[in-house]
């Protein structure tokens, strides 16, 4: 069998551009977007949802300096970048509407007693906003008062207490610090091409002030689009790096104006970009893995925090950065080591607790990282920011999903998969409940105020890859969620917990609220007594006197404890394993793998 050789290797993009020149090489043509408008359609309860475009992302190829070798053996393993498929994000410069069932829910829920300090306490951040990728992360306590009173308490804002990492103020509210380096300009090696529209400055001048940004990574290529333009397709601003994926992205809503955007991108090479999109500066941040050389599976942006940011890295690491900080070697404080240990009972497993190699609260914080959270020694896949803005549920390639009080850095629930490692998660609108999507296909409904597992969701036919809620279809008693995965299908749920039979309690395991089981951390807490910091959440508790180990390590549940839920809707969305879903008021969107972002259009009635 003859094999063709591999496509020659060029050391640098200088190299590339002379073989191009000398007519050895050819050039590597940068396809356009293509919108088009296939017809599709699926029908629900409330009524059709038609396909109105189709959005197909140009896919960049690889670059001329890493061509892959071609492999004549379909079953090669060899090592691969990498890579998410296509992670969209949606902007909106102006503040929308709540859906009206999230603004319901938000004025009228108050905090599960299970993880909260005190049951009864208003949790309501003066600066959650939506987060661009469609989780509800609250609303402003300007919108919405608490129950019975007239005013609602915030939440601390993470780091509160350690003035070291306060943002610095500047006498115009309205300034902010923008990145160093000019990105048309570079001369960096990390990236390849940076392509701005030639109208952009038009563009951004003649656009409706409501309209919508939409920002997208597909591989090693990012993309700045507007969907209020008649030429959607073209792009504001398009980003090719050299060898680096990246896997994930978001954008900051608090420092957003029309004047300035500030995004963190993370990167299969464990870097990640400060990318202020109106001016086109940037900064590299983890520059060659310095801090930690492990893909970023995700990144986000500490709600209410214009500095910080939260990235999550595939050896098992959570890493808060501030993104105006320079980068510094980093190894375990000695301070941190020692609490750690002396905090910790002797009887709680490894993979029970976080290891917190540094300390939000640490008095060194010239350089990042911030803080330094140790969870598995396997990669975590996804997190999410609870509502009220004091919890991150994060799920592992070790099937686990951990409930964390992120602001306390303590582990409050460890909840384990049917088989397998979870794949996604996010949090309901009211903050009352928490999907996982996993590799054994199912979505697992799980209700943390009691430790409980309430459903477990079946219909895909291989691994969930994203869930979101839909907040325009949720109030008090009723829910509406949605899911995509690597065999094509959005899937669409409705759920009502009346409807689904209580879970057998078994015999070898106690229920209760996190709060009734680790009363211990909440006392030393308030107490305000660092060295009593207890990281693991406590596996003990004291009862007349003797201390009794109980786990917060929750094993899994038979299937014959736990009710079964099939979906409203089944549907092949593409042809290319989906990656992504989200929910506006107008439409349901989804991309794929290859490019292609979906927008399903809601039935014009369905409000009514």
């Amino acid at each position: 069998m003859f094999v063709l050789p591999p496509p020659p290797r060029y050391p640098t993009q200088a190299a590339y551009n002379a073989a191009v020149a000398a007519g050895h090489a050819t050039p590597v043509i940068e396809t356009n977007n293509i919108l088009s408008t296939p017809e599709d359609q699926f029908l629900v309860g409330e009524g059709t949802y038609v396909l109105t475009e189709d959005l197909l992302l140009a896919t960049p190829p690889p670059h001329p300096s890493e061509a892959p070798v071609i492999n004549p053996n379909p079953l090669a393993t060899n090592p691969q970048p990498a890579t998410a498929g296509t992670k969209v994000s949606l902007l909106n410069l102006e503040a929308r509407r709540p859906p009206p069932a999230f603004y319901k829910l938000a004025a009228a829920a108050t905090l599960p007693g299970s993880i909260a300090e005190h049951p009864h306490e208003w949790r309501l951040s003066n600066d959650a906003k939506l987060s661009s990728d469609g989780e509800g992360r609250g609303t402003s306590v300007s919108d919405v008062g608490a129950p019975g009173s007239a005013t609602a308490v915030s939440t601390p804002a993470f780091g509160d207490g350690n003035a070291l990492l306060a943002p610095e103020r500047f006498k115009d509210p309205n300034k902010r610090r923008k990145p160093k380096n000019n990105m048309t300009k570079s001369n960096s090696s990390f990236i390849s091409r940076v392509i701005i529209n030639e109208t952009f400055s038009k563009k951004m001048a003649d656009r409706p002030s409501d309209g919508t940004f939409v920002f997208a990574n597909i591989n090693r290529a990012f993309q700045w689009l507007d969907l209020s333009s008649p030429t959607k397709a073209d792009y504001l601003t398009k980003i090719l790096f050299t060898k680096a994926h990246c896997l994930s992205h978001d954008v900051n809503q608090i420092t957003k104006s029309t004047s300035h955007l500030d995004l963190i991108m993370g990167f299969s090479t464990g870097e990640v970009i400060w990318w202020e999109a109106m001016s086109q500066r940037y900064t590299r941040l983890n520059k060659n893995g310095v801090i930690n050389k492990t893909p970023v599976s995700q990144i986000r942006w500490i709600p209410g925090a214009e500095n910080l940011f939260l990235a999550a890295h595939m050896d098992g690491s959570l890493v808060v950065y501030d993104k105006e900080k320079e980068d510094a070697v980093f190894s375990q404080e000695e301070e941190e080591a020692q609490q750690e240990v002396e905090a910790a009972p002797t009887n709680i497993k490894p993979s029970d607790k976080i290891s917190v190699m540094k300390s939000v609260h640490s008095k060194n914080q010239k350089a990042n990282p911030v803080a330094v959270w140790k969870l598995s020694n396997q990669r975590i896949n996804a997190f999410s920011f609870s509502p009220d803005n004091r919890h991150l549920a994060v799920v592992s390639e070790d099937g686990t999903m951990r409930i964390i009080d992120y602001l306390k850095e303590e582990l409050l629930g460890l909840y384990n998969a049917y088989y397998g490692g979870f794949t996604c998660v996010c949090w309901s609108p009211d903050g009352k409940y928490v999907l996982t999507g996993g590799q054994d296909d199912l979505i697992s409904i799980w209700y943390p105020q009691e430790t409980t597992l309430i459903a477990r969701c079946q219909g895909h036919q291989s691994w969930v890859t994203s869930v979101a809620f839909d907040p325009w279809r949720c109030d008090e008693k009723n829910y509406r969620f949605g899911s995509v995965g690597e065999d094509c299908r959005l899937c669409l749920w409705d759920f009502n917990v009346g409807m689904l039979h209580k879970p057998k309690i078994s015999s070898h395991r106690q229920r209760g609220s996190v709060s009734s089981r680790v009363p211990t951390i909440h006392r030393a807490e308030t107490q305000g007594t660092s060295s009593s910091r207890i990281r693991s959440g406590s596996t003990t508790t004291a009862v007349e006197g003797d201390e009794i180990g109980i786990s917060i390590n929750y094993p899994v549940e038979p299937r014959s404890n736990v009710a079964i839920l099939p979906p409203v809707l089944n549907k092949v969305a593409d042809k290319d394993p989906l990656s992504w879903i989200t929910f506006t008021e107008e439409s349901i969107m989804t991309s794929c793998k290859s490019g292609h972002i979906r927008t399903w259009s809601r039935p014009s009635d369905s409000h009514a």
